[in-house]
């Protein structure tokens, strides 16, 4: 088994890679929110589909993208395959929709509808990192160990889990980015548990690989990720803040009808 290095432009991409993730995971639960509390079907599944593009995307995707600017093997090239690439990034933005459209299709609170959401999220962080790891070519063979690539899944949906229910649990915005914190530890840390994972046999006597350097696509991937993150971020900025405006079916009432929000939903254990 040959040595690969996954830090070869240094340290500080990790950190580059964790606060791309912070920024887009921060973003999407908020238009996720959004969701949560619109008017109308229409509005929930637009505000559901701008919080995919962002925590699929950029909060994903985008994140493992500037990861693997760090793996190199030594003396030997690397290259993507193009149409790998693309798709791994469109699994991320719509299965990640598919776990939000579990979670964020109603403002009540259920548990259910929690942890269903946080395996499918979770999962679309897996599927998405293991569908671009197939994007890479290199001289040589690349396997997993079974252990670590179940932990790495482990990590992701369990941190999944916990960013979405900071969504219902607190209202504020400074609680919001300490769920889009947890969120990119989950994508984080699954990528480099997925990473580590790796069984890297290189050849020298291989053929070199056939697809594109890196760096030659690097300039439209960030012309893309900046389109992703300013249309939600738009979004958000011009809307009402969550819950000034709420769906008619979302505001239950007690007593004497004072109606009851989603935290009041999560604090009495309620289901739907």
């Amino acid at each position: 088994m040959s040595q690969v290095q996954h830090f070869a432009l240094g340290g500080w991409l990790l950190v580059l890679a964790y606060l791309t993730s912070v920024v887009g995971c921060t973003l999407g639960l908020s238009c996720t929110l959004h969701a949560r509390y619109a008017i109308s079907p229409r509005a929930r599944l637009g505000w559901l589909g701008l919080a995919a593009l962002s925590l699929g995307g950029v909060g994903i995707w985008l994140m493992h993208f500037l990861a693997m600017l760090g793996f190199a093997t030594p003396g030997m090239p690397v290259r993507y395959n193009l149409l790998w690439t693309a798709l791994s990034a469109l699994l991320a933005v719509a299965s990640v929709f598919g776990g939000l459209l579990v979670f964020g299709v109603r403002a009540k609170f259920a548990w259910w509808r929690l942890i269903v959401s946080g395996v499918i999220t979770g999962g679309a962080v897996n599927l998405m990192h293991y569908t671009g790891m197939w994007a890479l070519e290199i001289k040589g063979t690349i396997g997993y160990n079974a252990g670590l690539v179940i932990l790495s899944v482990v990590i992701a949906v369990v941190a999944a889990t916990a960013a979405l229910w900071f969504t219902v649990a607190v209202d504020k915005p400074l609680h919001r980015l300490a769920a889009g914190l947890v969120a990119g530890v989950a994508v984080t840390g699954m990528h480099y548990t997925g990473m580590a994972a790796m069984e890297v046999r290189l050849d020298i006597s291989a053929p070199d690989p056939s697809g594109t350097e890196v760096f030659s696509f690097l300039f439209p991937v960030f012309i893309l990720a900046a389109l992703a993150l300013a249309i939600p971020i738009c979004a958000v900025l011009m809307a009402p803040p969550p819950g000034s405006r709420r769906e008619p079916e979302a505001t239950p009432r007690t007593g004497a009808g004072a109606p009851r929000s989603p935290q009041s939903s999560v604090d009495s254990g309620g289901l739907v």
